[in-house]
């Protein structure tokens, strides 16, 4: 199936698909990161996180300490909603750090995605939810 085919008809899955990639990328990979972000974003991608602008230079640099910290990232899809090449998204990122903390953190997300299934676009709201997350000690 191709991208905008799954993008028409299962957009939770793709979206679930891209970030899983992602995460194993970065996570499971000992080279430099500018493979994952190479592999997953366009390369004239901005993507604007709370604000902040990030472009393919400054996506690199924020995956070298996301590598170091973090060993295991979930996302849960609440709602994900596809046109054409864009999508909607809201879910929560679970990610558990190297020294045991738990974090999760709601995310308001709305892309565009190359005809090959990488990011070109993306704005997101972020909000670290509160208290410990189940499972944490």
């Amino acid at each position: 199936m191709t991208v905008p085919d799954l993008l028409a008809t299962e957009p939770e899955r793709f979206l679930t698909e891209f970030f899983a990639s992602l995460t194993e990328d970065v996570l499971g990979g000992d080279d430099d990161p500018v493979g994952p972000v190479d592999r997953h974003f366009t390369p004239d991608i901005v993507q604007i996180s709370d604000g902040i602008a990030l472009t393919r230079e400054r996506l690199v640099a924020h995956m070298r300490p996301v590598r170091r910290n973090a060993v295991e990232c979930r996302y849960e899809m609440h709602e994900v909603l596809a046109v054409g090449s864009r999508v909607a998204a809201r879910f929560t990122l679970h990610a558990r750090m190297r020294k045991g903390r738990t974090l999760a953190t709601e995310v308001h997300f709305i892309g565009d995605f190359a005809p090959d299934g990488r990011m070109r676009r993306a704005h997101q709201l972020t909000r670290a939810l509160p208290g410990p997350v189940e499972g944490e000690r």
